[in-house]
């Protein structure tokens, strides 16, 4: 069995595609999948799987839901392993005090030809990003929601994307090593 981590993009976000996480643990369950465990309402799953293609894993989970309650959320899987690389790769290691300024970007695929000249457009003077890989780190000391880079960073990237801050990402990588 391998440990995976599910990533939903916009589940529970303002009264939209509402879907109650033991409902969804329930759904993946009726999938096969193991020892799930969510962590907060917006859709971060632990869980282990004897599948290894993790596009095949997330479509499957995508069309589980849109059969099981009318809407198919975006899901990107990653390893425990790449989300522990993730935070080791953080290039901003003294955003973590304020957890809250620091988001880590999910990449469906490293961007190919990223917009560097938008992105740069599009930071504000306090902010800073880094691309590495599957990953984009936002420094974001304003507030990532009043960031016109974190709006528009996914646009510029050219590939898809699932975002959270610092903390989220280390209770995700907490809860998966407890499982």
């Amino acid at each position: 069995m391998q440990k995976w981590i599910a990533l939903f993009r916009g589940i529970n976000v303002g009264g939209k595609n509402v879907l109650p996480m033991s409902e969804l643990r329930s759904d993946l369950k009726g999938m096969g999948l193991e020892n799930i465990r969510t962590y907060i309402q917006s859709g971060n799953v632990v869980f282990d799987s004897e599948s290894k293609n993790v596009r095949a894993l997330a479509q499957a989970i995508t069309e589980r839901i849109q059969r099981q309650r009318g809407f198919g959320p975006r899901v990107l899987i990653i390893s425990r392993k790449d989300l522990q690389l993730a935070i080791k790769a953080n290039p901003f290691p003294d955003a973590v005090s304020d957890p809250q300024s620091l988001h880590f970007f999910f990449l469906d695929d490293a961007p190919a030809t990223p917009n560097l000249k938008a992105l740069d457009e599009a930071k504000a003077p306090t902010e800073a990003y880094m691309i590495k890989g599957k990953l984009f780190f936002l420094h974001a000391p304003e507030g990532v929601g009043r960031s016109k880079l974190a709006a528009s960073a996914e646009k510029y990237l050219g590939v898809a994307a699932t975002a959270r801050n610092y903390r989220t990402v280390e209770k995700i990588a907490a809860l998966a090593e407890q499982t």
